[in-house]
């Protein structure tokens, strides 16, 4: 088989193009929860209350955070890596993961089409799992050290779901179908309301 011809069957395989484009949009969904999540970190805890324009930032935002680095995104993780919440190997992963998110969101055909190019999984998981660190070291931090009664006493951090990891896992088993029926979730939700 050629080349093309291996792309071709690769294109028209109706459950591998809607397994490609059901993943492809959930990872570049999923990356931008995790920017908006990142950001939003240090933009709180220097949050000096609201008015009608949102939250009111303080200054030290400015010089603790924005200083790091010109893109708020990498000033917020490497603010997250001077609190301990992560590490430098968890920003070069983090870079990876970027750079195949570019090139998914750039070159989606290529992804979807041609054989040769395939839509790396592990990137997905591994972001999944860089937010899960971040959010987790979050809550219990800053969230329970406010309000130590939302989390039980010896509780265990690792049975934590967070709420947008929940909220990606709910999207990954709604649209891949792994729910324990089809529309599982949606006709319990319907079921709770009437």
């Amino acid at each position: 088989m050629t080349d093309t011809d291996k792309s071709w069957e690769k294109f028209l395989h109706p459950e591998t193009l809607r397994t490609n484009l059901i993943s492809i949009s959930l990872f570049i969904t999923a990356f931008e929860i995790f920017k908006a999540r990142v950001i939003e970190k240090p933009e709180t805890f220097f949050c000096n209350g609201y008015d009608e324009n949102g939250p009111i930032i303080s200054s030290k935002y400015t010089s603790d955070v924005l200083s790091k680095n010109k893109s708020k995104l990498y000033a917020s993780l490497l603010w997250l890596k001077e609190m301990d919440a992560i590490e430098q190997s968890d920003i070069d992963l983090f870079d990876s993961i970027r750079k195949h998110r570019n090139e998914v969101a750039h070159e989606p055909l290529e992804f979807i089409a041609l054989h040769t190019r395939d839509f790396d999984i592990s990137k997905f998981q591994s972001l999944i799992a860089l937010l899960r660190k971040i959010e987790v070291w979050w809550l219990i931090n800053f969230e329970v050290a406010i309000d130590p009664d939302m989390l039980p006493e010896g509780a265990d951090t690792n049975g934590i779901i967070p709420g947008p990891i929940w909220s990606l896992q709910l999207m990954l088993d709604i649209a891949l179908g792994n729910e324990p029926e089809e529309g599982y979730y949606y006709n319990s939700f319907m079921q709770r309301k009437a």
